[in-house]
């Protein structure tokens, strides 16, 4: 490698961490545990991050944590250009989709070649949600707004007029599992976060919020 091919490709790499600085001006439907202000789409990253490496513990067979890590570090970049979606919102799911391929078209463009490929294969893993690493993430990225809401005293839950009592419709084939999750607790909190975490992976939403919870995860449907 040359000294000009070294500096083009630091050139290119700094400009897209520069680039991934402004994921913290995304501000996402979720609150702060403490209710003082709402998240911002870098913190959420982070979070995640922590809670993979502190319940991974609870990941299933072929689960790679470190591919998890990466995978939460990156899920979310894509938000600097689409904006933050929140689930319980009126949403084009196809509109949506569109525009995070042309933000992950653009932002992991910024890299070097080898590293735009290998951090797109990454996103585009978690995005399918197949792999036993992708679906472990995903489940995280649906666990962690429920705890904040029950934290800060609702949040999101507030905010879109969310209760157990009317919860989105679901598939048939669905229901009995719902019932059967939402049979596991015990108290009016975790039933309410049972019905949030069910109707986050179960309701029937176009895109990539079909995707069920892992099996081994807690409050997973299988």
């Amino acid at each position: 490698m040359t000294d000009q091919t070294a500096q083009m490709r630091l050139d290119q790499q700094i400009a897209f961490l520069n680039e991934a600085d402004k994921l913290k001006n995304t501000i996402r439907a979720t609150e702060l545990c403490d209710n003082s202000r709402y998240e911002n789409s870098a913190e959420h990253s982070w979070h995640l991050t922590l809670y993979a490496m502190v319940l991974a513990d609870h990941a299933g067979p072929g689960v790679d944590m470190t591919l998890v890590i990466k995978m939460l570090i990156l899920h979310d970049l894509v938000e600097i250009d689409a904006g933050d979606n929140p689930i319980f919102g009126d949403l084009d799911h196809a509109a949506i989709a569109l525009q995070e391929q042309a933000a992950a078209d653009r932002i992991f463009g910024l890299l070097p070649a080898d590293l735009r490929d290998e951090f797109r294969a990454i996103w585009e893993e978690f995005e399918a949600a197949e792999s036993p690493s992708a679906q472990f993430a995903k489940s995280l990225d649906r666990f962690q707004p429920p705890m904040q809401n029950l934290q800060s005293g609702g949040g999101s839950w507030t905010d879109y007029n969310v209760r157990t009592a009317n919860p989105r419709p679901c598939r048939q084939q669905d229901r009995h599992r719902r019932a059967r999750v939402v049979g596991l607790c015990q108290n009016p909190h975790r039933r309410f976060l049972c019905s949030e975490v069910g109707f986050a992976a179960l309701s029937p939403l176009e895109g990539n919020f079909g995707i069920p919870l892992h099996t081994n995860f807690p409050f997973a449907l299988s």
